[in-house]
């Protein structure tokens, strides 16, 4: 017999999008496993994981042991969090991420995000691997993100999309301040300390995982973004949405070239490039955690 539409709706629901109690079951096993109580979370992005071998008396938990939490199937996304001391800071690192491409939807990509709230955490770092739109950008640079252009929520996939739960945020958080003023002053403070030439710029996240054609680079560019890459946005927009303040570096994996000189992209580029970009970075985050 078949079954009432009423109830095959309430099941697509539930299937797209993430529970309280999945988040709480998530955070109650996280809890288990580490004596920290952290206050900062990172996320690394492609090419990015190295910064995790940095911290110290880490425990070490792989995203499939936890329950419900989604597992990445790209390369150069380790797939483990990371739980311990990094300048005197307890922090919460992820080596990898998902992403909305692999087939997860934006509640179950932005579930560490919610996780992190869970858990008490204050401060989160975003970083990522993105290609240069700003044609000032070569690859190795790492850029300072001081807004974003969320396309792929304007296109009607926001991360908030669904029922709110008031007890995580307000049905309509403000974006005026997505990333925290403070947190980037101190971050181009580290940048000044240490000789890092940090750009600055706004980020826009694609859904991918095509790489961009010459007229997409043309489009971006004309929009005003610097920098084009497939992450970071949901879980900043969710993050807001939680009250918490947000740092994003983009480490600059390669440079897209001007029209009528463009170049093939692949992510054996984007991972080769993190190479470059890791020790940037984790000069910067140690010395932001240590300002902080």
């Amino acid at each position: 017999m078949p079954r009432p539409y009423d109830y095959l709706v309430k099941e697509s629901i539930l299937s797209e999008y993430v529970t309280r109690q999945q988040i709480d079951e998530a955070m109650a096993f996280v809890r288990s496993r580490t004596p920290y109580p952290p206050r900062f979370g990172v996320i690394l992005g492609s090419g990015l994981g190295a910064l995790a071998d940095a911290v110290q008396d880490a425990g070490v938990i792989p995203f499939a042991d936890i329950p419900h939490f989604p597992v990445s199937s790209v390369q150069g996304h380790v797939g483990r969090m990371i739980v311990g001391r990094l300048e005197g800071q307890a922090v919460l690192v992820m080596q990898g991420r998902v992403h909305y491409y692999e087939g997860y939807s934006m509640s179950q990509v932005t579930f560490p995000i919610r996780l992190m709230q869970l858990l008490g955490i204050e401060i989160v770092i975003l970083t990522n691997a993105a290609g240069g739109l700003n044609t000032s950008f070569v690859a190795g640079d790492v850029m300072l993100i001081t807004d974003h252009i969320n396309l792929i929520g304007m296109a009607g996939q926001n991360p908030l999309r669904g029922p709110n739960d008031d007890t995580l945020g307000t049905r309509f958080p403000d974006m005026s301040e997505a990333y925290d003023a403070r947190l980037r002053a101190t971050a181009l403070k580290v940048a000044a300390e240490n000789q890092i030439d940090l750009k600055q710029g706004v980020y826009i996240c694609l859904a991918g995982p095509s790489f961009e054609s010459p007229a997409d680079i043309r489009f971006l560019r004309l929009i005003g973004a610097d920098a084009v890459g497939m992450s970071t946005v949901p879980e900043t927009v969710v993050a807001r949405h939680a009250g918490l303040r947000v740092l994003g570096l983009s480490g600059i994996s390669n440079a897209l070239a001007a029209e009528g000189i463009q170049q093939a992209t692949s992510h054996a580029e984007v991972l080769e490039a993190g190479r470059a970009i890791v020790p940037k970075l984790t000069t910067l985050i140690r010395g932001v955690l240590r300002a902080v």
